[in-house]
């Protein structure tokens, strides 16, 4: 901007005005962006770069700093158009208080990321309207660059990346045309001289990137850090649907050899066995801890080694493949900082919630057994219904015990029974079952028959219960993309599924997926329900449904190597790349030693491009100096800081008539280098026109007599 350390900008004449309507002020005519003045077009531009930075927090603020923001940066537009003063600081002081008390009044604090990043993005634009010299715009320009950093606090994706690297571009450009006060630089012109600093630092920043010693964390994020929440510990009617709606990835899988099939693909979470009547959550069991249930895992086979890349999910569960057992060649081997736990339920945990994406590796086996094989007290925990509820299921159930048929029947027999009326009940699979009501099992099973793998599930739990049989509810992810990415096959939200266990003597806990018996193409195909697209999704689609599939794995394979090489680049990765250039058993020091050594050559370099700079010089410089050594052979008081016109000037009034030529080849230098349209490297002909007249004039000089010698 074209703003002086102590002294405002002047003031440019104002345009022309569009006619308003009525009640309101009248438009400022649009000159085009060519015909702006010069501290206009430099605000608007800079305007447009803040707009471009706040863009991606409008989905996390409030509506009224939204507003707040926009209206404030249009308020400064129009100002800037029309030449307008800026209001007083009392003004700015009173709309800063009210945006702290709404901070406070939404966010409870002003402290934290969210409360943080809104005062930050309201100081930003308010700081705006403050534009009265160059001190001002460089407090833009920083808290600018500070902002782009806040948006990573919510996503580290390559679109938010690319969109980041647009806004400090833009911000280097007008801090490149804040330091170029003189004259009307083109925007193309500030905006290479900032790519072209920009370019030159990537190495550097490219180097520490990949060689800076990777340590824990000085600080954290708070609590409300950005994170897609996954399945939780709880589940209610519809609850599963509302994650299967989304489409982002849950996690990434490699296999360490052939995948499995489909149908064995159950990724374990949270386990849920107590049921209040309108939720289910984790069971507290109140049986001393030598009688509750164990994992008891027992497994057969051959194990499935495989590498998972979790997405963040604010939650403490680790969805492993089933069943994966707590030995040391099989547990997932989670990060340095990360301490992975087995639960009873054969779910696996984390010591806090997942706020960054995780990545190990660990073995599973398809083929297992878990729970007791004989009764145990703490089964009694998991045929417990809450009184009152369902009562048309409790009755059913009592019904079906007083046939003969199964009067005695064990959990094989009734969950096939269960499953079979699934199966030819008229049953209806969908995403969108609409809500159910207190009774929500009751209401499912005898009346509506519509619903969800929740609903299924559910109600196979709590019928099973009714009839005497041990059964809880485990949800997780089932299945995964038909075609891997970059060798990674991808698990979506809208993998989320849930299924059912019951307990069979001598066998333990059974699974058994009631959606199957509905669905079966959802459990043996892993194909999910589609939720609603997007219009641009949903008319490529409609032309071309190949099309929008490539689309999607080019960009979630950009996606893959993103997280692998960028955000997942770790210190594991680091000490491979310095074996792979030959250092054995690398440490922290061979890190820093490797630095070291990076940085001495990048000053030695420096230091040696200093030198030879200090031997080149401006071509205009160049040809000053050597005017100035053939007017001074003329006689002519030339000075380094006179100007061509002033030197013509001189000329004259040394060599009169004679100089007549000379003087207006200088007049002609001065045109070439400061009149409009001027030139950018002086013209070989005028030197040489110049040259020739100067060596005339100094030819038809009479010589001067030399030193006179003294007798002896």
């Amino acid at each position: 901007m074209a703003l002086t350390d102590d002294h405002p900008a002047e003031q440019q004449p104002r345009t022309g005005r569009l006619a308003a309507l009525p009640g309101m002020a009248p438009l400022p005519r649009w000159p085009g962006w060519r015909h702006l003045p010069r501290d206009a077009r430099d605000t608007l531009f800079l305007l447009g770069v803040i707009g471009w930075t706040i863009l991606p927090h409008l989905a996390h603020l409030a509506w009224w700093c939204s507003l707040l923001a926009v209206l404030v940066l249009m308020w400064r537009a129009r100002l800037a158009l029309d030449n307008a003063p800026l209001p007083g600081r009392w003004t700015l002081i009173g709309v800063l208080a009210m945006a702290a008390t709404f901070t406070l009044l939404t966010e409870r604090t002003l402290l934290g990321k969210e409360a943080g990043v809104t005062m930050l993005v309201l100081l930003m634009v308010l700081k705006t309207l403050e534009l009265r010299a160059r001190r001002d715009a460089l407090v833009v320009f920083f808290l600018g660059f500070f902002l782009v950093l806040t948006n990573f606090l919510y996503s580290q994706s390559i679109a938010v990346a690319a969109a980041m690297l647009v806004s400090v571009w833009g911000l280097l450009t007008a801090l490149v045309l804040a330091h170029m006060p003189v004259g009307q630089p083109s925007l193309r012109q500030a905006g290479w001289l900032s790519a072209r600093a920009a370019m030159l630092g990537a190495p550097v920043m490219v180097v520490l990137f990949v060689l800076f010693p990777r340590i824990g964390p000085l600080w954290g994020l708070p609590q409300d850090a950005g994170a897609r929440t996954g399945l939780s510990g709880t589940m209610r009617m519809g609850g599963v649907a509302e994650i299967a709606n989304d489409d982002s990835i849950a996690f990434r899988i490699r296999f360490h050899g052939p995948p499995p099939a489909p149908q064995a693909l159950y990724f374990r979470g949270p386990v849920l066995s107590r049921f209040d009547g309108t939720e289910w959550k984790r069971m507290e069991s109140s049986f001393p801890p030598d009688w509750q249930l164990h994992a008891d895992l027992r497994v057969q086979g051959e194990p499935v080694a495989y590498e998972m890349t979790l997405e963040p999910s604010r939650l403490t569960t680790l969805p492993l493949l089933e069943a994966t057992p707590p030995q040391a060649d099989a547990a997932p081997g989670v990060p340095p900082g990360w301490r992975a736990m087995p639960r009873n339920e054969l779910e696996w945990t984390v010591d806090r919630p997942i706020t960054e994406r995780l990545r190990f590796e660990a073995r599973a086996w398809l083929r297992f057994q878990h729970g007791p094989s004989e009764r145990a007290w703490g089964l009694r925990d998991h045929v417990n219904l809450p009184p009152g509820y369902n009562p048309r299921m409790l009755q059913w159930a009592a019904q079906l015990r007083k046939d003969p048929r199964f009067a005695r029947a064990n959990g094989d027999t009734l969950a096939g029974m269960l499953l079979n009326e699934i199966r030819t009940g008229n049953f209806v699979y969908t995403l969108s079952p609409g809500e159910y009501g207190r009774d929500a099992v009751d209401e499912f099973w005898f009346d509506r028959r519509i619903g969800f793998c929740e609903h299924y599930a559910a109600s196979f739990v709590v019928a099973m219960r009714a009839l005497g049989i041990p059964a809880r509810v485990v949800t997780g992810y089932q299945g995964m993309d038909p075609a891997p990415v970059d060798g990674y096959w991808i698990v979506r939200q809208s993998h989320a599924h849930a299924w059912a266990e019951y307990w069979q003597p001598g066998r333990g806990w059974v699974r058994t997926d009631p959606t199957a018996a509905v669905a079966p193409e959802r459990v043996v195909q892993s194909r999910s329900l589609e939720p609603s697209r997007g219009l641009v999704a949903d008319a490529i689609s409609n032309m071309s449904p190949e099309t929008l599939a490539r689309l999607r794995r080019m960009w979630e394979g950009m996606n893959n190597r993103w997280n692998q090489w960028v955000l997942g680049y770790s210190r594991t990765q680091q000490f491979s790349l310095m074996e792979r250039m030959g250092v054995r058993s690398p440490s922290w020091a061979d890190l820093g030693l490797v630095l070291i050594w990076l940085g001495s050559a990048a000053a030695l370099a420096g230091a040696l491009w200093a030198l030879w700079d200090r031997h080149r010089q401006d071509p205009w410089q160049r040809l000053q100096s050597r005017v100035l050594q053939r007017l001074r052979r003329l006689d002519v008081p030339a000075e380094p800081h006179h100007p061509p016109r002033t030197l013509a000037s001189q000329v004259r009034q040394a060599l009169g008539e004679a100089g007549t030529v000379l003087s207006l080849q200088l007049d002609a230098l001065d045109r070439l280098r400061y009149a409009p349209g001027a030139v950018q490297r002086p013209q070989p002909a005028w030197w040489r026109g110049f040259a020739r007249e100067a060596a005339r004039l100094q030819a038809q000089r009479p010589a001067k007599p030399g030193p006179r010698m003294r007798s002896r």
